[in-house]
């Protein structure tokens, strides 16, 4: 698939999500086979980008794969800048984020709430795009709600001002991520455009990937909470695509390998007092199901150091094992 000057060969893709698709994340899951990541969004005002965590959100040189900064907003010459920043910074694609469901996001009209002024998106779009010479994406809802879904509307707007590609969430925003993800308006939107359209939304099992792609006609698929705890999934799907040969379903000493690897890459990245306290999600939802997983859990949420988190991790592994 064509982005601009670049090829990704494997589109399956990690979705950007608040707090999880940091870098540590996003190459634990390319090792597992996602042939492109997205970061986690990132403000487009100014007096943030200096911030400890926004920091952290815009292009690294460490990244394996393509560098891909998402960005949120709703002021056309702030996104514009913003877009040229992260360029400058070293992205090599610019994302645009038209599909955060969050309140506190559409409380500031950014997200999934500027699928309801068409002549904004047009204004953005043309903005961004025209401010640097990398391809800019962009990523939306089915619409606001059940009686206004213009995700067909907003896809031509988006080829139109020069969008290099579209992800399509199959919720609206009044769905949150309730209910099931539903796919004709995601092929819908496919028929509409030339530019290649991914399918997002329930894709948790190489299975259901390849019904999304024949219902769908996508290019690619996007895989965002089913990989929590499970970077296995990418392997899974691509496989059941054709784009890689399955692995066996992890054991639990792959499991231990592979958490102790991400354990370190994370600290490796944030530092240990930081690292500590952030990476306590990805162990809730590495561990979850395990048996004594919640005794073991309480135990590791009291470990202030690197060192004990991985003793007492790493004993539990060996007492199970």
């Amino acid at each position: 698939m064509k982005l601009g000057s670049y090829t990704v060969d494997v589109p399956v893709m990690l979705a950007p999500m608040a707090g999880m698709s940091d870098l540590p994340y996003r190459e634990v899951c390319r090792m597992f086979g996602a042939g492109y990541a997205v970061g986690e969004m990132t403000t487009s005002k100014p007096e943030f980008r200096s911030s400890r965590k926004s920091a952290t959100r815009w292009a690294c040189d460490e990244e394996s794969g393509l560098r891909v900064v998402q960005l949120l907003g709703a002021d056309p010459q702030m996104m514009a800048d913003a877009a040229h920043y992260a360029q400058d910074s070293g992205a090599q694609v610019v994302d645009v984020n038209m599909g955060c469901p969050a309140k506190k996001v559409l409380q500031t009209a950014c997200g999934s709430a500027l699928m309801k002024d068409e002549a904004l998106v047009a204004k953005i779009l043309s903005a961004v795009v025209a401010a640097v010479n990398i391809p800019v994406t962009l990523k939306i809802r089915t619409g606001w709600d059940q009686d206004h879904r213009n995700a067909e509307t907003i896809a031509r707007i988006a080829q139109s001002e020069g969008i290099s590609m579209l992800v399509v969430h199959g919720r609206t925003r009044a769905d949150g991520f309730r209910g099931h993800a539903e796919y004709e308006t995601i092929r819908r939107v496919k028929e509409a455009v030339n530019i290649p359209v991914i399918a997002n939304g329930d894709i948790n099992s190489g299975a259901k990937a390849v019904a999304v792609m024949k219902q769908t006609g996508a290019d690619g698929v996007m895989i965002g909470r089913a990989s929590y705890g499970n970077p296995w999934i990418f392997n899974e799907v691509c496989a059941a695509l054709g784009w890689g040969t399955l692995l066996p379903k992890p054991s639990l000493r792959e499991k231990q390998r592979v958490i102790n690897l991400h354990m370190q890459r994370h600290f490796d990245y944030y530092g240990e007092a930081r690292g500590v306290v952030t990476f306590r999600k990805h162990l809730n939802h590495y561990l979850c199901g395990l048996d004594g997983s919640e005794m073991l859990l309480k135990a590791l949420m009291t470990k202030q150091g690197v060192k004990d988190l991985a003793e007492c991790l790493n004993l539990y592994f060996e007492r199970v094992s």
